[in-house]
């Protein structure tokens, strides 16, 4: 049965889902976004991130994006677009693995606390601590009393950090069950992506429906206005990080900063140095050498 056939899914993935096929004069399946335009207009809004960057460091702003979504959703390749042009000690990811025996202990939003940026940075949280709401909800990794506690102190936290100045964007990535099936079988097929497929991201296929209750009502309890969930349409990665990308823009006013000029100095004169023998040093072999012309 079909995502949108399917009464428990929720409506947002649904839509999502069956976005394509709504219109009787569009053809089922999307044609995918050229390679070149995906890249020209990727470069451009990378681009603006570096302006964003540049902002958010001259104006001491404090930005946390939170990534969550359904698995091989696409939410790793948007981070990855997000950061790669941007300077890792402004820009930062996290994704916290399974908690240790004292985090478990601790109060539970401690351990994401000291990931938050401070003045001039932004954090990019590749999973947060929605994983309460979710995977941990769904695989009975907490009992009903700290999920019902998640749910209820979940928004006071999120309020309290807007109240002290951080800026906290939410981003839910969507993507159907046939993409997702498809995305797995290439992950199964090609050597260098199966380790994106734990234990986990198979259960949570058989647990579908499950998982899309669980995500309405959080929807339900923490999409509050100081941070609301936005819901990416990912069955397309080219045009799901364009999208992402260009909503993050929007979200935070930004002007352009002057860049500094920079002058390169002149290089430092020999003074009689001597370079040790070459002779002296271990090289990488030179496997791949260049053609000859």
């Amino acid at each position: 049965m079909s995502t949108e056939e399917t009464p428990s899914t929720s409506r947002s993935e649904a839509l999502a889902a069956s976005s394509a096929t709504t219109d009787p004069g569009v053809k089922k399946k999307r044609r995918k976004m050229p390679r070149a335009a995906y890249e020209a207009e990727l470069r451009r809004l990378q681009i603006e991130l570096v302006k964003l960057q540049a902002w958010v460091q001259h104006k001491g702003l404090r930005i946390a994006v939170i990534f969550e979504g359904r698995d091989a959703a696409g939410k790793g390749g948007s981070i990855k677009r997000i950061a790669e042009r941007m300077n890792p000690r402004v820009c930062r990811i996290v994704a916290l693995g399974t908690p240790t025996e004292r985090e478990k202990t601790q109060w539970y939003f401690q351990r994401y606390v000291p990931h938050l940026p401070a003045a001039g940075e932004i954090v990019l949280f590749d999973r947060s601590w929605y994983n309460r709401a979710g995977v941990e909800k769904v695989m009975g990794f907490c009992n009903e009393d700290q999920y019902v506690e998640f749910m209820r102190s979940c928004p006071q936290f999120e309020r309290m950090l807007v109240r002290s100045g951080l800026i906290v964007i939410k981003y839910w990535f969507s993507v159907s069950d046939t993409e997702q099936e498809r995305r797995f079988q290439d992950r199964i097929s090609d050597r260098t992506k199966r380790w994106k497929l734990s234990p986990m991201d198979l259960e949570s296929r058989r647990k579908w429906v499950e998982y899309s209750r669980a995500k309405d009502v959080m929807f339900e309890n923490t999409d509050i206005p100081e941070a609301h969930w936005w819901v990416v349409a990912a069955d397309d990665k080219r045009r799901a990080r364009l999208n992402c990308i260009s909503h993050l823009l929007s979200q935070v006013p930004y002007e352009e900063v002057p860049p500094r000029v920079i002058e390169l100095p002149p290089r430092q004169m020999d003074h009689g140095y001597i370079r040790p023998p070459m002779s002296d040093q271990r090289f990488v072999p030179d496997v791949y050498k260049p053609e000859p012309s």
